[in-house]
């Protein structure tokens, strides 16, 4: 038995698992929903990440830097990065907190707001036009599953970092 048969012979490989097309799937499906989207916004001259901020301000008016990346599941260094590009564009505002000068509130702008709106008509049209051979039923099938991939996902990672 030469080297190559052992080694196969002892690993369990990841494509050998039942569960990898799954996996590779939900990947895929990522980042060609991040490229689509990404080619869909160039107009407006924003990417998903500023998207998401954009869409979080307008959902969640007044809320802080330290909320937002929660949310978002980003550092701080991220947003640190993300924002000041928002802010030089006119798009968002940061205001001090009013009891508490040390939180800084975040809110969109006239300018931010149209522009977010017009973002979301895209991304709207967008998720229309991906899911509209699935029904309404399977779409939430579809979301409950990665809604629970994403909580073990979450889990590993703590898990992770804590070691």
């Amino acid at each position: 038995m030469n080297k190559k048969q052992v080694t196969t012979e002892h690993h369990h490989f990841p494509w050998d698992h039942p569960r990898f097309r799954s996996w590779i799937a939900v990947a895929r499906a990522c980042q060609l929903m991040q490229q689509t989207l990404t080619r869909a916004l160039a107009h407006l001259d924003i990417k998903p990440p500023h998207l998401d901020i954009l869409i979080n301000l307008y959902r969640f008016e007044g809320i802080t830097q330290q909320e937002l990346a929660r949310k978002l599941l980003v550092g701080r260094s991220n947003m640190s990065m993300l924002l000041p590009q928002l802010e030089k564009r006119g798009l968002i505002e940061r205001r001090g907190d009013e009891r508490d000068k040390r939180i800084l509130r975040l809110s969109l702008t006239s300018e931010g707001r149209t522009l977010t709106e017009e973002a979301m008509e895209i991304q709207t049209a967008l998720i229309d036009k991906s899911l509209a051979a699935d029904t309404i039923d399977e779409c939430t099938v579809i979301a409950q599953s990665m809604e629970r991939l994403i909580t073990v996902l979450l889990k590993e990672d703590a898990e992770i970092s804590e070691n």
